[in-house]
């Protein structure tokens, strides 16, 4: 059986806040575990604390309660030095927003962990050649992050997340900043690394398209995990307790078990009020993880055919080939 890369205990985080509604529970409970080489996708809706979820598990921000462990060293017991030592060795982030170092060009952001790393400052620039290279970005090398457009900019941070040759990759959004085409490249690398070096991923997505690179999805709303799919799924992981939790809006919260049954997330109607009984029937949401996504087969702006053609981009409108369920 494989190590846990990662683990979480019973993580909560609350945001303290002076306005009227007071603080703000962000994560409640939550338990993951992740073994060395898994790709992991955190799913859910704006707001469901996934960000600051990312945030705890790679020690940027301290839980308000509980524990992380990274390559079995416990995170919330160490600080300063020994902290950013096991980052250092372990784990890379990739933002959206790309946080590049604005004074310095593409090639010295890329370079610049290997520096810290005290990795002599030609081995770190030629290693950061070769990955601005795959990622398409070598001839932008000398460019400062205010002239790169966007997408330059996230391949150049992705360039920088992999320099280190991390073994786990903590990702809010990364191809958020792309085209579908870059984005496509961007996935490749990835299960390359998840495949060939048994890079683990954990990554924060909207994307289907992310989503079905991983082995499995966890879904977060309201700071709880209520749903996971993909393979070998234990829903002990999910949360320790069960109970349903109505709010004050009447949102209905099921145990992460019950759902799991159920199919997951979906539309489902009510019956059965009158007996006294709460009888729900309905058709689950498919899981990003389930589906098989391929490329279109025909242009939607213009109705091109592709044919056998594994062309990215239509050559009569220009248009990105999209991908759709197989």
């Amino acid at each position: 059986m494989s190590e846990n890369i990662l683990q979480a205990d019973g993580l909560y985080h609350v945001y303290e806040s002076k306005a009227i509604d007071g603080n703000v529970v962000a994560l409640r409970g939550l338990h993951i575990k992740m073994k060395a080489g898994e790709a992991v996708a955190v799913v859910g809706p704006s707001g469901s604390g996934k960000s600051t979820l990312l945030k705890c598990l790679g020690g940027l921000m301290k839980p308000s309660a509980g524990s992380v462990s990274l390559a079995g060293e416990n995170m919330t017991r160490i600080t300063g030095k020994e902290l950013v030592k096991l980052r250092q060795n372990t784990i890379s982030f990739i933002f959206q927003e790309g946080n590049l170092l604005p004074h310095l060009n593409a090639r010295d952001n890329v370079a610049q962990p290997l520096r810290n790393q005290g990795i002599s400052s030609k081995i770190a620039l030629s290693k950061a050649d070769e990955l601005l290279d795959k990622l398409g970005m070598l001839h932008r090398a000398k460019a400062i992050p205010k002239l790169l457009s966007g997408g330059e900019q996230q391949r150049v941070a992705i360039a920088r997340a992999l320099i280190t040759n991390p073994r786990l990759i903590l990702a809010d959004e990364p191809t958020g900043a792309l085209d579908p085409v870059t984005s496509r490249e961007v996935l490749t690398l990835f299960k390359k690394l998840h495949e060939e070096d048994q890079v683990a991923f954990l990554l924060v997505t909207h994307s289907k398209e992310v989503a079905a690179f991983c082995n499995r999805s966890l879904e977060l709303r309201d700071g709880r995990f209520v749903a996971e799919h993909g393979k070998s799924i234990n829903v002990e992981d999910l949360s320790e307790g069960r109970e349903l939790i109505v709010d004050d809006m009447g949102t209905v919260t099921l145990p992460p078990d019950i759902l799991t049954q159920m199919g997951g997330p979906g539309r489902y109607s009510v019956g059965e009020l009158e007996s006294g009984l709460l009888s729900i029937v309905g058709e689950s949401v498919a899981s990003p993880v389930s589906i098989e996504l391929v490329l279109a087969t025909s242009c939607p702006a213009c109705n091109h055919d592709y044919g056998d053609s594994d062309e990215q981009l239509c050559p009569s409108c220009g248009s990105s080939r999209p991908m759709v369920e197989s």
